[in-house]
C-alpha cells in the first residue's frame, strides 16, 4: 500500500536517470511531473534516422540486465513485457597496429582459442586476472551498490569490513593490470574496460577492475529493435503509471523557498509547483544555470568532480558491408598509455585514438539497408566544450585520422563506400545535453580527485532537491544511471514506507 498521500514530484530532464527516477516515485505513489528540454525521452540514449539508416547516437550496449528489471520492478511491472534483450557475440573484437587481431567471448573454450592467437600460456593468468575482477565487483557491490553510499564515511560505516578488505585500494587500475597480466596486447584490452565509465586506467582506482567481470559473468547485451527501444520502453511505462511528460519543456530555474526546492520555472515562464525536485542535469550544470548563484559550492564541486570524458561521435552509412567487423569492436593506440595521458592528463587531442566502433546490424540487420553497413566510430576526448580550445576545424582533423587509421587497420574503402555521414562534437553533446563541458559519462572516475565517489544523490543545501544521473554516485553507464534513480525514489519514500 502506497502512503505517499499524493506528493508532488517534478524531475528535470527525461534522460535514464530521470525515467528511473519517475518511474520508481510514480510507482510509489507520486503526483509526478517530466520536464525534458527536448522533444523526445531518453537524453544522451538518443536515435538519428536518415535515409535508410538508424544510428543509436548513446550507448551501444548494456550489461548488468537486472538492474533495468528493477526498475520495471518498482512500478509493479516486468521488463520482459516492454523489452527483449539479444545476447551479442563475441563480446568484442580487437584490432591492433601491429596486424593482431583477437576477440574476447564469454564461452570459456572459445576465450581459450582467442588467447592462444596472442600468446602460449595466456589462459592461466587470464583466469586468474577474472576471478581477481569478481573479487573486486563482489566487494564493490556489496560496499557501495548495496549500500548507497555517497563517500567513505558511509561506505565504511555501512558496509562489512571483510568486504572493504578484499577492495583493491593502493594502485592503479592500469598497475594492477600490469601486475597480473604479462601480454601487452591483453593488457590495453583490460585497461580499456574503464571506456565504460569515460575515465583513465591511469588515473582510475584498481577496484575498477570490475568491470570485466561485469561483462564475464552477466553478458553483454543489445536490445531488440535498437538501444533506444529503452527510451521508448520506460516513456510507456510511465504514460501507463499516469506521469504528466513534458517535451520541449526546458526547465529556466528551480524555485526555493525557505532554504527548500518549491517546484520549477520552465523558459516559456509557466511553474510546475512540487514537494520535491529530481534534476537528472548534471550536478555541476545545475548549480550553476538552475539554482541561486553559490560560488564556494561550485568551486568546491568542479575541483573535485571532473568530467569524464566526451567524444567526437562519427556515423556513418556505408553502400558496402565491411565483414572484419564484428558488433562491437576496438581499435587501439600504438601507445595505449599516452593516450590516456593525452586525453586525460594534458587535456589534448589525441594523435592516435583507441577508437570504439560498433556495426549493430550483425546483431541487428534492421539498422541500414541490405548490403550496406552502420557503423558508429567513438575515439574519446578531452571534455573542454565551452572553453574556446579546440575549433571545428580541430574537430575535422581528428575525424580525419580516425577514418585514415581505420582503413589502414583493416576498413579499406571506408570514406570512399560512405553515402551518409553525421559528426556530434563536444559542443553539440554540451548544447543537446548540457553536460558539464560536452561530458559523455559525467563524472571521471579519479583516484586522486575523488577515488571512485561521485557527487552525492541529495544537494548539501536543499534536502528535498535530489540528483540522478552519471555524475552522481553511483556514476555513469546506463545501470548505474538507473540505480541513481531508484536511488533517490528510495530516499524519498516516507519513512514510515521505508520501514515495511
Amino acid at each position: 500500500m502506497n502512503t505517499s498521500g499524493g506528493k508532488r514530484a517534478v524531475v528535470i530532464g527525461a534522460g535514464l536517470g530521470g525515467l528511473s527516477a519517475a518511474a520508481a516515485l510514480a510507482g510509489a505513489g507520486f503526483k509526478v511531473t517530466v520536464c525534458e528540454k527536448n522533444p523526445r525521452p531518453g537524453g544522451k540514449l538518443n536515435l538519428l534516422e536518415m535515409d535508410g539508416f538508424s544510428f543509436d547516437m548513446g550507448p551501444s550496449i548494456l550489461t548488468l540486465p537486472d538492474v533495468f528489471r528493477q526498475v520495471f520492478a518498482a512500478a509493479g511491472r516486468k521488463l520482459e513485457d516492454y523489452l527483449t534483450f539479444v545476447p551479442v557475440r563475441p563480446h568484442w573484437r580487437n584490432f591492433f597496429e601491429d596486424g593482431t587481431v583477437f576477440d574476447l567471448d564469454p564461452d570459456p573454450e572459445e576465450m581459450s582459442r582467442q588467447l592462444a592467437r596472442l600468446a602460449p600460456g595466456l589462459d592461466r593468468p587470464f583466469r586468474r586476472f577474472l576471478r581477481y575482477s569478481k573479487k573486486q565487483y563482489d566487494a564493490v557491490d556489496d560496499a557501495y551498490f548495496k549500500t548507497a553510499a555517497d563517500n567513505t564515511g558511509q561506505m565504511i560505516r555501512r558496509a562489512s569490513p571483510l568486504n572493504l578488505l578484499k577492495l583493491d585500494l593502493f594502485r592503479t587500475m592500469d598497475g594492477a593490470v600490469r601486475r597480473r597480466l604479462p601480454e601487452p596486447h591483453l593488457r590495453d584490452v583490460m585497461d580499456f574496460f574503464i571506456k565504460y565509465v569515460g575515465s583513465s586506467a591511469l588515473r582510475a582506482p584498481a577496484f575498477m577492475n570490475m568491470l570485466p567481470n561485469v561483462q564475464f559473468e552477466f553478458d553483454l547485451w543489445y536490445v531488440e529493435g535498437g538501444m533506444y527501444s529503452i527510451a521508448r520502453a520506460l516513456s510507456r511505462l510511465l504514460e501507463e503509471l499516469g506521469v504528466d511528460l513534458r517535451f520541449s519543456a526546458e526547465v529556466e530555474k528551480i524555485s526555493i523557498k525557505n532554504g527548500r526546492a518549491k517546484g520549477v520555472i520552465l523558459s516559456d515562464g509557466s511553474a510546475v509547483d512540487s514537494d520535491c525536485v529530481v534534476s537528472n542535469l548534471e550536478v555541476i550544470p545545475a548549480v550553476r544555470s538552475l539554482l541561486p548563484e553559490d560560488p564556494a559550492l561550485l568551486r568546491r564541486l568542479e575541483k573535485r568532480f571532473l568530467p569524464a570524458c566526451s567524444g567526437l561521435v562519427i556515423h556513418l552509412g556505408t553502400d558496402r558491408v565491411f565483414p572484419r567487423l564484428a558488433h562491437h569492436n576496438f581499435f587501439y593506440s600504438r601507445n595505449q598509455r599516452g593516450h590516456f595521458r593525452s586525453v586525460f592528463e594534458k587535456g589534448e587531442l589525441p594523435d592516435d585514438p583507441t577508437l570504439y566502433v560498433v556495426a549493430p546490424s550483425r546483431t541487428d540487420p534492421s539498422v541500414c539497408p541490405e548490403g550496406c553497413d552502420n557503423i558508429k566510430v567513438l575515439p574519446h576526448i578531452p571534455a573542454r566544450a565551452g572553453e574556446g580550445v579546440f575549433s571545428d576545424r580541430d574537430y575535422g582533423r581528428l575525424k580525419e585520422r580516425v577514418l585514415e587509421k581505420l582503413e589502414r587497420m583493416g576498413l579499406p574503402g571506408l570514406r570512399e563506400s560512405t553515402v551518409v555521414e553525421h559528426v556530434w562534437t563536444p559542443e553539440d553533446i554540451r548544447k543537446n545535453y548540457f553536460s558539464n563541458r560536452g561530458s559523455i559519462y559525467g563524472v571521471a572516475t579519479d583516484f586522486r580527485k575523488n577515488y571512485g565517489f561521485k557527487a552525492p544523490k541529495v544537494s548539501p543545501r536543499y534536502p528535498n532537491l535530489y540528483f540522478v544521473g552519471g555524475s552522481v554516485n553511483p556514476g555513469g553507464g546506463m545501470p548505474m544511471v538507473l540505480m541513481s534513480g531508484l536511488r533517490a525514489a528510495a530516499a524519498l519514500r516516507p519513512a514510515d514506507e521505508e520501514r515495511k
